[in-house]
C-alpha cells in the first residue's frame, strides 16, 4: 500500500483539489522541490510554475500555476494560489494568444520605453503564458 498525505489545493475562487497524494512537486521560489508522506513541517512561497500531485492510486495531474504558499504540517499539505489551470483546462490557442500579447507588450515597454506599459505586469503574463505552453507540451 502507497504511503500518502491529504493535500488541498485552494484559490481565491475555488477549492481546486482535495485528495490523498503519494508526492507533490512544487515550483519554490528558491527552486522546484519535492514533498513526500511524513517531510518536515514546511512553509514556502511559490513562484510561476507547474504543480504535480502523483495521487495515492498513482494517477498523475498536472497544474500551471502563477505563485502563491504552500504549508505542510502532519501529513496535512495546504496549497493556496493566486491562480491555477489543471492541464486539462488549458486551451493550448488561447495561451499561444495570450503568450504573443505578453511578449509584444514586453517589446514594446522595452524598446520604445513605452511609460504606459507595466513592464513587470507584461513579463509575468509572459510567464503565466509561457508556463501554460510549456505544461501542454507546446513550448
Amino acid at each position: 500500500m502507497a504511503k500518502i498525505f491529504h493535500v488541498e489545493i485552494v484559490s481565491p475562487q475555488r477549492l481546486v483539489y482535495s485528495g490523498e497524494a503519494q508526492m507533490v512537486d512544487l515550483p519554490g521560489t528558491l527552486g522546484p522541490f519535492q514533498v513526500l508522506v511524513n517531510h518536515a513541517p514546511i512553509v514556502s512561497q511559490l513562484e510561476t510554475g507547474i504543480l504535480r500531485i502523483q495521487e495515492g492510486e498513482g494517477a498523475e495531474r498536472t497544474f500551471a500555476t502563477s505563485g502563491g504558499f504552500v504549508e505542510l504540517n502532519r501529513n496535512r499539505m495546504t496549497v493556496v494560489v493566486e491562480a491555477i489551470e489543471e492541464s486539462t483546462e488549458i486551451d493550448p490557442a488561447r495561451a499561444e494568444r495570450s503568450r504573443e500579447r505578453a511578449l509584444e507588450r514586453v517589446r514594446r515597454a522595452r524598446q520604445e520605453m513605452d511609460h504606459q506599459i507595466d513592464v513587470a505586469r507584461a513579463d509575468a503574463a509572459l510567464a503565466r503564458a509561457t508556463n501554460r505552453l510549456r505544461l501542454v507540451g507546446r513550448l
